[in-house]
C-alpha cells in the first residue's frame, strides 16, 4: 500500500470534485429569468398561437325575431 500514490489520487480528485461544484454554481447562478425578447429559435418553440385551433367551426346563432339589425 502506498500512501503517496493514494494522497495523490485523492488529491486530483478534489480537484475535480471542486471544479464540478464550481460549473454548478455557475448554473444555478445563471438560471434567472432573462430580460427582453428570447432568441428567434426559442420564440418559434414557445410561441402560443392565437386565435381559434384548427377546426373549430363558428356556431351560428340563431338571432330573435324581435331583434333588429343596424347596418
Amino acid at each position: 500500500m502506498d500512501v503517496a500514490k493514494i494522497l495523490v489520487e485523492l488529491r486530483q480528485e478534489r480537484e475535480q470534485i471542486e471544479e464540478a461544484i464550481l460549473s454548478l454554481e455557475r448554473l444555478a447562478r445563471g438560471r434567472g429569468r432573462r430580460r427582453g425578447r428570447p432568441p428567434s429559435w426559442m420564440a418559434e418553440i414557445t410561441a402560443k398561437r392565437r386565435g381559434r385551433p384548427p377546426g373549430s367551426k363558428n356556431k351560428s346563432t340563431p338571432k330573435s325575431a324581435g331583434t333588429t339589425s343596424i347596418a
